[in-house]
């Protein structure tokens, strides 16, 4: 069976504050009639000892004395008795008849000097009464006592009119409880209900829903949790959903690469198998197909080697190198290239520049970015530069080339990026992998790549690497 929280909540409520009223109220009942009964036997003991003391005092006129007590005492609606010690009356204001039988207990209680007590009695007098029983003692010797009695109706108006207090004010606080209690429990109820449809709404896809949270209490700070979570979940969702827009284009882009060399060499191998190439082009056709799957290995080659530095599978063995030499074999290396474009490549460094790298990925690095400088470059210069600031060595390629347009500078790291996109002729880097494997190579190293570049006016790549 189900049964609401709201409802839960108020039953569990109501029933704390009504378990709760309910032994306040009988407590403090019980007290009250402990205390209108008290006072009342108190006021008897302190009436008979007075009556006793007056008594004693003036012997010859006990008569008028007793008379007197009579009249003042029956305005309080109190009657007394004298008796001697063989329980009989000497003097009475209400009793015409012998005493009222004695229990062994009080009768020995009473001979033995001690003050009889009882708060209520219902069968030896002819209403409800409490009395008090006072023994009178001359020269160590019981020779009787005072009986003052009082009806309790009195004692019990009283009590029940405190009863009927509480009961007023029991239903009055119950009523205020039970509306605090509905409105604290819809509250509550209310924030639950606000996580219930958050979550419904999370479960269908919907990661923009947020909740108020506070630190007032648990379920302020379950909400700021449920924030939380559903941020990383909206960032993890965005993530995936990256992944796949990159899975895609990069499958795309392979088919794109792959497609072309793959094209042409089908063509010359068909063109080979039915004789439709003359002898003289044979040559041509074959080093063109070689050509191109030169081109498929490279890209290959891109792949899996972009692929073994984004998931740490490459080590680095780290030397301390002699920055010019290194400047000066990539010159030698990429200056018939550079030649082909009427480029100059410019080297400066000071002999005592060193870094700490590794050789041969310092080398791919400065190859890829000195590549695609000569690439965008004609008739122009290429300058590598090198120097020490602070803590750190910095390596300039600068080129006076095409430049790259200020909304694809953040774009060239991109896998697969290129900045021409029918670009086909460069034989290195021509996949757009190059920039790619440029950073993330020089990440591993612990430094950072920057580019700066102007349309028509030449691009910058500053490399720094900590000492």
């Amino acid at each position: 069976m189900k049964i609401k929280y709201l409802y839960q909540q108020l039953a569990s409520h109501v029933s704390v504050i009504v378990i709760a009223f309910l032994i306040l109220s009988l407590l403090f009942s019980h007290y009250v009639e402990q205390f209108v009964y008290t006072n009342k036997t108190d006021e008897l003991a302190a009436y008979g000892q007075t009556i006793l003391r007056d008594i004693e005092r003036n012997p010859r006129n006990s008569s008028s004395i007793l008379q007197s007590y009579g009249l003042v005492l029956d305005g309080r609606d109190i009657q007394y008795s004298l008796f001697d010690e063989r329980s009989a009356i000497i003097y009475s204001t209400g009793l015409k008849t012998p005493l009222i039988e004695l229990n062994e207990d009080e009768w020995h209680d009473i001979k033995s000097g001690h003050t009889v007590i009882v708060k209520q009695d219902f069968k030896r007098f002819d209403e409800a009464v409490t009395f008090v029983l006072l023994p009178y003692i001359q020269n160590h010797r019981f020779v009787g006592g005072i009986l003052l009695t009082s009806p309790i109706k009195g004692s019990r108006e009283v009590i029940s009119q405190v009863n009927n207090f509480l009961l007023v004010t029991t239903f009055i606080a119950l009523a205020i409880a039970l509306l605090l209690s509905w409105i604290l429990s819809t509250f509550h109820v209310k924030r639950i209900k606000r996580l219930q449809l958050a979550t419904s709404a999370i479960a269908q896809g919907d990661y923009s829903v947020r909740i108020p949270s506070s630190h007032f209490d648990e379920i302020g700070e379950l909400a700021g949790d449920f924030n939380e979570m559903v941020e990383k979940l909206d960032a993890s969702m965005e993530e995936i959903e990256n992944l796949e827009n990159r899975r895609r284009q990069f499958m795309a882009d392979v088919s794109h690469e792959l497609r072309t060399p793959l094209t042409t060499i089908r063509g010359i191998i068909e063109g080979l198998k039915n004789d439709m190439i003359s002898e003289s082009e044979k040559e041509k056709g074959l080093q063109l197909a070689s050509n191109e799957t030169m081109r498929l290995i490279r890209l290959v080659n891109e792949n899996l080697d972009y692929e073994k530095i984004r998931s740490n599978q490459v080590t680095l063995l780290k030397q301390d190198i002699q920055l010019i030499e290194l400047l000066e074999v990539i010159q030698d290396q990429l200056e018939g290239m550079a030649d082909e474009r009427n480029d100059t490549i410019i080297v400066t460094a000071d002999p005592t520049v060193r870094v700490v790298a590794d050789y041969d990925r310092l080398t791919q690095i400065l190859i890829n970015i000195t590549k695609n400088s000569i690439q965008f470059t004609d008739n122009g210069t290429i300058h590598l530069r090198g120097f020490e600031k602070e803590n750190s060595t910095i390596i300039e390629i600068e080129d006076t080339g095409i430049g790259i347009d200020p909304d694809d500078v953040e774009k060239i790291w991109g896998r697969f990026y290129k900045a021409i996109v029918s670009r086909t002729t460069n034989p290195y880097g021509e996949f757009g992998l190059g920039l790619s494997i440029v950073k993330q190579l020089v990440m591993m190293h612990d430094g950072t790549i920057d580019v700066t570049s102007e349309k028509g006016n030449g691009t910058k790549f500053t490399i720094s690497l900590p000492k």
